[in-house]
């Protein structure tokens, strides 16, 4: 964690306008209603200073809430996976953890828990061994689209936030979708998140640029790294392409996603999955942008073929790269870089930190600003795969309802994510955050504009090999812009078909 330190200038009216944004009202009050709690989180004012405005605004009693779901004194055994804190992780993710077992014990004391921690990396493959063996757990906690591929193998009961005593308005659009499969909700979320766009300001002033206001637009980004590069000889913007690799979706899909493109139809209102868009207008005005400056201006990385984010980082902290996409814990990891850094390297990589700013993402040429909808989702396994082949479901609820509730779905998220439920975003937990965690409340002002990858099954392959040998085949001169879209459109139409993809 660091002390909050608000960055310069953002209190302006001026800037105040660069970071603030809305979505639709209609689509806000059609969200609002019908809530079980009375939250009164406004959508469409979603900024900021609106975020700041409602922290602490609300308490809730979470056993309470939930004993009105399932009775605290409800005898059963719930067992379940998830990733947990683990030795790397910050201490106060070891202890919110741990408080919330002793709350849910408290809470109810006569549902015995059996439960898991593995790693993130480990988890989706024991899981699906242990569903082969019919030795699952009840319940699992999985990255934001892992519960896809189980709900389209039948491996998971229909799971709705109704079922645990809230409203589906009480969570966001983006993370609704991730948890629906052919118009049946499989689990409910638990965290979500969204990245910002982070610039140096020194390097901004440096070659002539305003230092506190970033690129509105991604063709403004394209020339703002131009300048930078023509004017002091360094990278301007971090772009990430490596191949079968998560980081370079997560950075290159906000781009063709404001440019009116998508892999398939997700940036839509209501994505079917069927619709092929990475060859429209849209999906090539975002590659080309990307070739425009990784071959014309050079103004880019030359690494960016095999760099992710983190090779990002040293350059940056250098002072010698201006612009990245990144989580809040961004700041974090280059006040540790900083840290490490000794004589003339430490005293330029304090200023580079100094001058660290966070903003929303560029919008596309049509105002449309868009963002890789992260986070992760609960879910319950349906008993035939679940050891000893029972499921209690009462006990399940309880556990579920208590960990996405507006209190647990801030403090287990502590130092990593954002509250799945909207409430979260109005308790005190949420207010101590804001306060303790730089830029936080930034990519916070993305989720509204978070848009999950294509919720089907296929969705790795198509983001994390399609998607980047797209890019590759473009940024290498192996194929033009048109070649290169054609080519990664009949490998996700092969996939939609049904007849395979690479």
């Amino acid at each position: 964690m660091t002390d909050f330190d608000r960055h310069a200038g953002v209190g302006r009216p001026v800037a105040r306008q660069v970071f603030r944004f809305t979505v639709a009202v209609g689509l806000a009050a059609s969200l609002m209603s019908g809530t079980v709690f009375a939250q009164s989180v406004d959508l469409s004012q979603w900024s900021p200073e609106y975020v700041k405005s409602i922290a602490g605004s609300t308490t809730y009693d979470t056993a309470k809430d939930c004993g009105a779901v399932v009775p605290n004194d409800y005898a059963g055994r719930v067992s379940y996976w998830y990733t947990g804190p683990f030795e790397a992780d910050p201490e106060i993710s070891h202890r919110q953890d741990a408080a919330f077992w002793e709350a849910f014990k408290v809470a109810y004391p006569n549902i015995q828990t059996d439960v898991q921690s593995i790693t993130y990396n480990e988890l989706l493959d024991k899981f699906r061994t242990a569903l082969l063996g019919n030795a699952a757990p009840m319940v699992v906690r999985l990255q934001i689209l892992g519960g896809v591929e189980f709900a389209a193998k039948g491996y998971l009961n229909p799971l709705k936030p109704e079922d645990v005593g809230y409203s589906s308005a009480d969570f966001w659009p983006g993370a609704l979708k991730s948890v629906t499969y052919e118009g049946v909700g499989y689990g409910i979320p638990t965290n979500n998140e969204t990245m910002a766009l982070i610039w140096n300001a020194k390097i901004f002033a440096d070659a002539g640029l305003d230092p506190e206001s970033p690129p509105a637009t991604w063709d403004d980004l394209v020339i703002y790294s131009k300048t930078i590069h023509d004017k002091l000889g360094i990278a301007g913007y971090g772009l990430v392409a490596k191949q079968n690799a998560g980081n370079t979706p997560f950075r290159f899909m906000p781009q063709l996603w404001a440019y009116g493109g998508g892999a398939l139809d997700e940036a839509a209102p209501t994505p079917g999955y069927k619709e092929v868009w990475i060859n429209n207008e849209g999906s090539k005005a975002a590659l080309q942008a990307a070739v425009d400056m990784y071959v014309r201006d050079k103004s880019v990385p030359v690494s960016a073929l095999t760099n992710t984010q983190a090779e990002n980082q040293g350059p940056f902290i250098a002072g010698e790269l201006a612009m990245v996409i990144a989580h809040p814990s961004e700041y974090a990891r280059m006040n540790d870089l900083a840290s490490k850094a000794t004589g003339a390297d430490k005293e330029k990589a304090d200023a580079v930190v100094a001058n660290m700013r966070y903003g929303l993402m560029p919008t596309g040429p049509d105002g449309k600003r868009a963002v890789v909808f992260g986070g992760s989702n609960i879910h319950m396994v349906k008993s035939d795969f679940v050891e000893g082949g029972q499921v209690d479901e009462q006990a399940v609820k309880a556990l579920i309802c208590m960990w996405t509730s507006p209190e647990w779905s801030v403090k287990l998220n502590w130092a990593s994510s954002n509250p799945g439920h909207l409430g979260g975003f109005r308790t005190e937990w949420m207010k101590e955050r804001l306060e303790q965690t730089r830029f936080l409340d930034i990519t916070t002002s993305m989720l509204p504009n978070g848009i999950p990858f294509p919720v089907i099954p296929e969705a790795p392959e198509i983001m994390n090999i399609i998607i980047p040998d797209m890019l590759q085949n473009a940024l290498t001169e192996t194929m033009t812009v048109d070649q290169a879209v054609e080519d990664a459109a009949m490998k996700v139409q092969a996939i939609i078909d049904g007849s395979g993809g690479i």
